[in-house]
């Protein structure tokens, strides 16, 4: 959970100015938070509502959506998904954008096993972005992060994403130069899951995911999202991240964490 707004915040100063290597400050003045981690964390807040009883999570996720969206309008929503946001009635409109797969990591947690997790991501996702590939690249992440979780090897974490979603058949070296501005599902969720595919440790899978390019907000969050499950998160980095943050957005993650993260150690 809070892998996604960690990734998010570093990459925030590099998605219209791409850089391509693994050498940079991973906090600047210029670094904050964006819609990446506003719908993480609706999403995490739209749980939290639920009370454990998921039936009628769609419509609960709908409305608690556009309401912590709509106090951040300029956060960096996508004109699709932001018309969403402020309609008085929402209704999915065929998107594949990564804005799908962003957010949905809080459902990993939320949930005791992968079917559960995945049927969440799929609730929370399809409100929007019904597309089949928008669903794949929700319910990839998700799984990633689930199986994570359960300290399930990085071995075994990318034969499940291989023979269920994606063929993952390049290296980050050989995409770093080529690779340019996307914000496809199909085309950014893979390119994520590499960067912790290649990754040593925490630190190590956000700068291999900002090196690429394009999204790199968004692939930060993709990224970290699946890194903090599996690594954890290192202190000095976790207290710098939550600087950048409103009291809002930290207690909503403080509750999300008391709830499904601590309780579970």
């Amino acid at each position: 959970m809070i892998g996604a707004i960690i990734g998010d915040i570093i990459g925030s100063r590099f998605e219209r100015q791409n850089i391509k290597t693994k050498d940079f400050e991973l906090f600047h003045p210029r670094c904050r938070f964006t819609d990446d981690s506003v719908m993480s964390l609706a999403v995490a807040k739209s749980l939290l509502k639920c009370d454990n009883d998921y039936t009628n999570f769609n419509n609960i996720a709908i409305n608690t959506i556009q309401n912590i969206g709509r106090i951040y309008p300029n956060c960096g929503f996508g004109l699709g998904f932001y018309r969403w946001l402020v309609s008085e009635n929402p209704q999915p409109y065929g998107s594949f954008g990564n804005g799908a797969a962003m957010r949905v990591s809080p459902c990993a947690y939320a949930t005791k096993s992968l079917e559960d997790a995945l049927s969440l991501a799929q609730k929370v996702t399809i409100i929007s972005h019904n597309h089949i590939e928008g669903i794949k690249g929700a319910k990839s992440v998700t799984a990633a992060v689930f199986l994570a979780l359960q300290k399930d090897s990085m071995e075994n974490v990318k034969k499940h994403i291989m023979q269920n979603y994606y063929n993952i058949d390049f290296t980050l070296d050989e995409i770093r130069q080529s690779y340019n501005f996307n914000m496809s599902c199909q085309n950014s969720v893979p390119q994520a899951m590499q960067a912790f595919f290649e990754s040593n440790s925490f630190e190590d899978a956000i700068r291999n995911a900002i090196s690429i390019g394009r999204d790199s907000d968004t692939i930060g969050a993709i990224t970290s999202s699946i890194a903090a499950a599996y690594y954890g998160v290192p202190k000095d980095i976790r207290e710098t991240a939550l600087n950048y943050l409103d009291d809002r957005l930290k207690e909503i993650l403080a509750e999300f964490e008391r709830r499904f993260i601590n309780c579970n150690k």
